[in-house]
């Protein structure tokens, strides 16, 4: 299987969040900035770096870290911007 033409996946390396402590931006590693929603189809796509895309209690959507064990690298706990 070919891999050149898959782009490469991006780190999570700070977030925004709202006055509710949402997150509702996510800066990439490249400098970008992208809104949730984009986050979300990043992620779904396999193009953001241990991130992933789950539905909750609530039946929506939402964004996580990929379960390892730490918090140092939880969605959470990265800085903010």
């Amino acid at each position: 299987m070919d891999l050149s033409n898959e782009q490469p996946q991006e780190h999570v390396v700070a977030v925004r969040k709202n006055g509710d402590g949402d997150i509702v931006e996510l800066k990439l590693s490249s400098g970008r900035v992208v809104d949730y929603l984009e986050a979300q189809a990043m992620a779904k796509n396999n193009q953001l770096y241990n991130v992933q895309v789950f539905r909750g209690r609530d039946g929506e959507e939402h964004l996580r870290s990929v379960p390892d064990g730490r918090k140092d690298n939880n969605l959470d706990n990265l800085p903010l911007f």
